[in-house]
């Protein structure tokens, strides 16, 4: 096992890895506990019980929180004609269609989120091997395949985020900065998770969600008690 480094010693000793602290005690003690030199992103991990190999349970979605991400996030658009234009009237930072296929290929990623239109799914599709692993092709299901390419932007540019079960039936999701207010943190998170909440499938039995956790990027994870809110 590789022996952790002095700052990670100093944040585990400081969480009781057997407690499962309060909303606001979990979001405050990640917050105090970040080991990252730079303005880290905080993040909610569910692990939820579900089986993603059933399609009726691959729980997906995206929701603009209500204090954004703290992140700017740069949107291509693949549209042609009015819906180009319209897009980089409203600030898309990339628009086009063939041009950008043949960028992508060559290994351009300069991009955060990818907005399509439905009639260029078609020029897109050939981008899914590529788009895919890195969680970038646009889907109805994330409001990233739409005619209303205002509204994607615009929620994009304004905090939306995505989340998708992975194959171990875990959740993950960003819900701001080391430098939000602790209560603007927890309002984000109670956004995310009143849309896991919403997500349940009916063919769940039993306990829904197995636990929580809030965590920096490098810092230690702290659980969350789910009574607590």
């Amino acid at each position: 096992m590789a022996k952790k480094c002095k700052k990670m010693q100093e944040a585990l000793a400081k969480i009781d890895q057997n407690k499962n602290y309060s909303l606001k005690e979990a979001i405050s003690l990640a917050k105090d506990t970040n080991i990252a030199k730079f303005d880290a992103t905080v993040e909610v991990a569910y692990r939820l019980n579900v089986d993603p190999k059933r399609a009726d349970q691959q729980i997906r979605g995206a929701n603009v929180l209500p204090n954004g991400t703290g992140k700017v996030q740069k949107v291509l658009v693949f549209a042609k004609g009015e819906k180009a234009k319209e897009a980089k009237d409203v600030g898309a930072d990339f628009v086009g269609d063939e041009d950008l296929v043949a960028k992508i290929n060559q290994g351009w990623f300069d991009f955060d989120v990818v907005v399509a239109t439905p009639d260029m799914m078609a020029v897109v599709g050939r981008l899914g091997r590529v788009l895919g692993p890195k969680g970038l092709m646009p889907n109805p299901k994330t409001g990233t395949v739409t005619m209303d390419v205002t509204k994607a932007i615009e929620e994009v540019k304004a905090g939306k985020v995505t989340y998708r079960v992975d194959k171990a039936g875990n959740v993950h999701a960003p819900i701001g900065k080391v430098s939000f207010e602790t209560d603007k943190l927890v309002e984000n998170f109670k956004t995310i998770h009143d849309v896991i909440i919403k997500a349940k499938p009916a063919s769940v039995k039993g306990t829904y969600i197995k636990n929580i956790s809030v965590t920096t990027t490098f810092g230690p994870s702290v659980h969350v008690d789910v009574a607590s809110f």
